[in-house]
């Protein structure tokens, strides 16, 4: 199945899922991650590799992190080819002052929200999949 493309129906199924776990983004120049780390997603960059992992994680190998932050999975399956879906999304948070993070994978997309707008976004979120109504971006 490639997922849902219909831009209401999704914003009606996201199902938005707030993970309690506090995730940190890290960067490796050598494109080398410590032994035992075990990211939840990474990225290849020309300046070095990307990790996001649990803050435990980080401190435990002592490696520098910025951006604290609580994940929110929208659990409805998105395809890829979906159109304006994480513009109206990231639109709806970005009127309410909360930063996102998004990462589209290939069943969902997972938003990293700072730890202390994470309750704000995922109450918005909620919101905005019971209206019914189109999200305006």
């Amino acid at each position: 199945m490639s997922g849902e493309k219909d831009q209401l129906r999704l914003q009606k199924l996201m199902a938005p899922d707030l993970r309690p776990e506090t995730y940190v983004y890290c960067t490796f120049q050598d494109h080398r991650l410590p032994v035992d780390f075990s990211p939840i997603c990474t990225f290849r960059e020309s300046e070095g590799l990307t990790a996001i992992v649990e803050r435990s994680q980080a401190v435990r190998a002592k490696v520098p992190y910025i951006f604290e932050a609580k994940l929110i999975t929208l659990t409805v399956h998105s395809s890829l080819e979906a159109i304006g879906f994480l513009a109206m999304i990231s639109s709806a948070l970005a009127k309410a002052g909360i930063p996102c993070n998004a990462v589209a994978a290939f069943h969902h997309d997972h938003l990293f929200i700072p730890v202390n707008r994470a309750d704000d976004a995922f109450v918005l979120l909620e919101a905005l999949s019971q209206s019914g109504a189109p999200a305006v971006i």
